[in-house]
């Protein structure tokens, strides 16, 4: 079964990959994924400077999802603009990460990076848990300002990653935005930003960053996730690379947001609890899917979702 994807000209063997936060701090962790089955791989969102994250435990897996508060740990751009060339070594994509604690920082990261010359760059617009920070996917005018900035430095192709929408006309307006901004692919999508899960027997919270709350991952986002893959699958009529993220927990996961529209799919909530083995499971469970149903490729089916 043939499970390459092409996404802004850039060629993957497989369309699966690590989530930006999950299992790739490190150099160790980065290169672990590159001796994976995952289809690029993807770097930690980066700020200016090294950073230790929030207090822990910072992340907790529970039956259904997962709820985390890291705070952005991270090594800092330079450790990762010196990574890049051992990580293309492993003759898939580097996507690397890009966000900012401010809206200076994006262009300051952006310009060292893309000298580095990863195979994309993922503006990451959408990190939830850093305490007092907002969501900047939420406010279109500064999205649209750093964008604009960003396309003019950054020469490989570049996406953004983004923030769960809950209404059509934040999917209208965020998708006018980035189309003036001429990306060339997107994320879709980011945990969803500020639940509370609750420990009945001791009474408490069960991460310890701003009280408890996080960021919301695994199979209860699914729905979100779909809803924005297809929902800017068809603002841009089915020309705009997706990656879909979100709840991907099996092949069927994977195959549903591919009918939705997504290029490729990437994981978080199930990497971190299984670890990189978990790529080659998910291959296997897509081709059967994929195989039963009658298709050859999962270019065969992308976008093909029925309404009823």
């Amino acid at each position: 079964m043939d499970l390459t994807v092409d996404i802004a000209g850039v060629k993957f063997p497989s369309c699966f990959m690590n989530a930006s936060g999950a299992l790739c701090v490190t150099e160790d962790e980065l290169m672990a994924l590159g001796g994976s089955h995952s289809g690029a791989i993807v770097t930690k969102s980066m700020t200016i400077e090294a950073r230790q994250g929030n207090p822990m435990p910072r992340y907790h897996g529970f039956p259904g999802g997962s709820i985390n508060s890291m705070g952005l740990p991270n090594l800092g751009y330079k450790a990762y603009a010196a990574l890049i060339p051992a990580l293309k070594q492993f003759g898939k994509p580097v996507i690397a990460s890009v966000a900012g604690l401010c809206e200076e920082d994006f262009p300051t990261i952006a310009q060292v990076i893309n000298h580095a010359k990863p195979d994309l760059i993922e503006v990451n617009l959408s990190c939830p848990n850093i305490p007092g920070k907002p969501q900047i996917g939420y406010d279109a005018d500064t999205s649209e300002r750093i964008v604009k900035r960003l396309r003019k430095i950054v020469t490989v192709p570049m996406g953004v990653k983004l923030p769960p929408y809950f209404d059509p006309a934040h999917h209208k307006l965020m998708g006018d935005v980035l189309a003036r901004c001429g990306v060339d692919f997107l994320t879709l999508i980011n945990s969803v930003g500020n639940g509370l899960v609750v420990n009945p027997d001791a009474e408490t919270v069960v991460i310890k960053p701003k009280g408890g709350f996080g960021g919301l991952g695994g199979a209860m986002i699914k729905p979100v996730a779909l809803a924005n893959v297809r929902a800017f699958w068809k603002h841009f009529h089915g020309t705009m690379p997706i990656v879909g993220t979100g709840g991907v927990v099996d092949g069927v996961d994977a195959f549903e947001h591919v009918l939705c529209g997504a290029s490729a799919v990437q994981i978080g909530t199930v990497l971190v609890e299984e670890g990189v083995q978990v790529f080659e499971r998910l291959e296997h469970e897509l081709t059967a899917c994929l195989e039963k149903k009658g298709y050859k490729t999962i270019e065969d089916c992308r976008g093909k979702l029925k309404g009823l």
